[in-house]
Formats: C-alpha cells, sequence, structure tokens
C-alpha cells in the first residue's frame, strides 16, 4: 500500500440521495479512480499489461493506462448506468509469474472483469480467472489460451486472424511469398495459416524460414527470404524482432528493388514506422493486416477526444497504438453488458451470463457488431472463442498506415479450415 487518496467526480451519478464521495485506495497494483456514492454500487474491473524496460521484453503500459482514462471520462458522465467504474491495474512484468499474480489479485478483489489486457502467458493466468469466474474480455490476443478458455470474450482473432488475413492481401499482389516467422511453438502454426489463405487464391505455399525472435541481426534469413522469394513479397511476423529483420533486409537494397515487403500490425505499427524514419523508412510502400480501422479513421475521433481531455498528458497512450486501440473497444464492450443488465449490482457471473446470452456490442464501426453466443463463434478446436474473424488491410503511404481497402475481410473460412487442422 503507497497510500489514500479521495478522488471526486463533478458530475453526479444516478442518485436517490447525495452521498460523500469515498477514500479510494491506491494500490501497488494501480488507482481505483473516478468517485464513489449513488444508489448502484460501484463496479471494479482490473486491466494488466508488462511495464517494461528490458531490451527482450514486451512494453505494452498504455493499455492500463487508457484503462484509467476510459475511467475518467465515463464516470465523469456518471458512470456506467449508474455505477461508477473502479479500475485496478497490475504490472503483468511479461512473465508467467507475473501473470499468474496479476490474476489471483484480480480474484482477491473480486473484480466483475478483467478487461482490455495484455499477456502472452495464457495458461498462467486464464486457470485462476476460470477458478473465480472472472470473465476476461478484450485480451490483446497474445496468447492461443484466449481463443479457447469459456471465460474469454475476444474482440479480435488475435495473430491467427492477422497472419490468414496477410495471405489473403498478399495473394493479390504476389506470385511467391516467403514468411519470416518465430522458431517457436507458435511460430510453427503460422505457416498453415498463411498458406490456408494463399491456396484459396491459388498461390503457392509461402516458403518458411523460422528465426529467433530477439535476435540482433537477421542476415541469412533476410538473404534466404529474398532469394526464395524473387520477384514476389516477403512477411515478417516476428513480433519487436520484425523493425531489426527490416533493417537487415534494407542493406540487400540492390537486390530486393522488385520485392514488396508485408507484416501484420504488432510487429509492425505507426510508432515503429516513426522511428525508423517514416516516409524514409524500410516499411514505405509495405502492405499491412490489421484488426481495425487504419488510427486516422474517423471512428476513432471519440477516443482521440477522451485522451486529450482525459489521459493528462499521459505519453504512455499512443492512440495508434493497436493495444490501446483495443482496449478502448473492450471497455466499449464492458460499457453494453452492464447497461444491458441494468442491475443495481454488477458480479463476474452475472457479466458472464449477459455474455453467453447474446448481449450485441455495437463498437461505432471499430469492429463488426459484437455477440459471444455458442453459434457466432468460429467453433474449432484452436479457435472456438473468435467472433471477429475480420481485418483490414492496410498499406503504408508516405510514413502513415492508410486503408489499402474500404472496409472489413472476413476470412472466417480460413480460420475454420486452418484450425480444424491444427
Amino acid at each position: 500500500m503507497t497510500g489514500w487518496r479521495r478522488l471526486t467526480s463533478p458530475r453526479p451519478y444516478k442518485l436517490l440521495t447525495s452521498v460523500a464521495a469515498g477514500a479510494l485506495l491506491i494500490s501497488g497494483c494501480g488507482v481505483l479512480p473516478g468517485a464513489s456514492g449513488g444508489s448502484r454500487e460501484p463496479v471494479t474491473v482490473m486491466t494488466w499489461a508488462p511495464d517494461t524496460t528490458g531490451a527482450d521484453t514486451v512494453n505494452m503500459a498504455g493499455m492500463p493506462a487508457m484503462a484509467r482514462t476510459y475511467a475518467r471520462w465515463i464516470n465523469e458522465q456518471g458512470g456506467i448506468d449508474g455505477h461508477e467504474l473502479r479500475v485496478l491495474t497490475c504490472n503483468e512484468q511479461d512473465t508467467a509469474s507475473g501473470a499468474s499474480k496479476c490474476a489471483r489479485r484480480a480474484a482477491d478483489e473480486d473484480v466483475a472483469a478483467v478487461v482490455g489486457s495484455y499477456s502472452r502467458y495464457g495458461r498462467a493466468f486464464l486457470a485462476p480467472l476460470e477458478s473465480a469466474g472472472i470473465p476476461y474480455i478484450g485480451g490483446y490476443g497474445a496468447s492461443a489460451d484466449e481463443f479457447t478458455s469459456y471465460l474469454s470474450y475476444p474482440v479480435n482473432g488475435g495473430q491467427p486472424a492477422l497472419v490468414a488475413g496477410n495471405g489473403e492481401q498478399l495473394a493479390a499482389d504476389c506470385e511467391r511469398v516467403s514468411l519470416v516467422r518465430p522458431d517457436t511453438l507458435v511460430g510453427d502454426t503460422l505457416p498453415g495459416l498463411l498458406d490456408a489463405s494463399l491456396s484459396r487464391s491459388h498461390r503457392p505455399a509461402s516458403y518458411d524460414i523460422s528465426a529467433p525472435e530477439e535476435a540482433t541481426s537477421y542476415d541469412s534469413q533476410a538473404a534466404k527470404a529474398l532469394e526464395q522469394a524473387g520477384g514476389g513479397c516477403v512477411t515478417a511476423v516476428l513480433g519487436k524482432g520484425t523493425g531489426t529483420f527490416f533493417d537487415s533486409f534494407r542493406r540487400l537494397e540492390s537486390k530486393n528493388d522488385e520485392v514488396r515487403i508485408s507484416s501484420v500490425l504488432g510487429s509492425v505499427g505507426q510508432g515503429l514506422i516513426d522511428r525508423s524514419g517514416g516516409r524514409n523508412s524500410p516499411f514505405e510502400g509495405a502492405l499491412v493486416t490489421g484488426w481495425y480501422p487504419d488510427s486516422g479513421d474517423a471512428r476513432w475521433d471519440e477516443m482521440r477526444q477522451v485522451i486529450d481531455k482525459y489521459a493528462f498528458k499521459d505519453n504512455r497512450i499512443d492512440p495508434e497504438d493497436s493495444g490501446v486501440q483495443t482496449t478502448w473497444i473492450a471497455y466499449t464492450v464492458l460499457r453494453a453488458v452492464i447497461e444491458a443488465m441494468d442491475e443495481s449490482s454488477i458480479t463476474a457471473g452475472g457479466v458472464s451470463v449477459s455474455l453467453n446470452r447474446g448481449t450485441e456490442v455495437d463498437t461505432g464501426g471499430l469492429t463488426p457488431v459484437l455477440r459471444w453466443r455458442f453459434q457466432d463463434m468460429v467453433g474449432t478446436a484452436a479457435y472456438g472463442r473468435i467472433v471477429n474473424g475480420r481485418v483490414t488491410f492496410q498499406v503504408v503511404r508516405d510514413g502513415r498506415l492508410t486503408s489499402a481497402k474500404k472496409g472489413f475481410v472476413d476470412i472466417t473460412e480460413t480460420l475454420v479450415n486452418a484450425g480444424s487442422r491444427v
């Protein structure tokens, strides 16, 4: 415990009687923002993500920061259906033990849901959540377990949807494709997803090149990818290592003028493009598959306005980051569910029941309308919980990720076919 702090909202909740705002505990796992009071009980949720500085770890600090910003905004509007929103945050540390610790804390705090979070360690955090009956809403999709747990409610198709979509995007422009992917168990599933889309367009299977995730150079892999692609395309899905790979690839520039490069969001984002030179970066002209509309789309305007007013210049929150965007969408789901429940007290069990019974969530066009009934799910053993099998095709123009094709592309059938073979 680091101390106590009183936070109040300047606007009232739905009141039967006036009540004084209570003091909120600032714990080691984050702040409980907003004001207390009202005829309806507060709703406590948790958002976790790694907040790390190590070169070999993931930093997604913008996600819990976005969650706290959302709480400040919605509480000033009177909360969610009269319920004050309290957000606990936790540093997942990009470790299995950190993920498990955050999940156990969520259970100890009796939260109604874990919302808009990131972790690569699904097995470590889902078991404690399942034991406590706590739903996991809108995780980033960084763990395969998110697509099988009965208490997981993903808002996107995770990396499987991105890679399957990338295959369809590349099939329109590439006679041959080289895929550079991690030498991991998850990486081993990626060629099948990519090739499932390529084969539907009667393209040959990709040339599969495995590589370490956190190498300092990818010279040999870049040379192999260029050789096998011929005049086609090279796509790299290496997470943080993707920028390093394309640095290595650019050093072969005298030989790669005719090869188009590609990746998926999460491996390439606007931040990486900006850091590597913008319109002069190696990503200029690259094809990129994403989950949501490009960050310049007007459908993100409300989120941007909330960040501008309520984030207090918190530089961890980048509205162009797919993690921040996922957290915004996940809290949109939470809001819709609580409003649909119309109860004085919101519990984890009640949230799960509402979702399972088919509460519809309109995200303002950032995703298709979301619903988690059994018949809405992909239903394969590998990706059973996916309800949103749509992606967007983007391209880097003048240093900006922009839309390459209007609307969403549905790759659900590819996921079904690929998932049934996993």
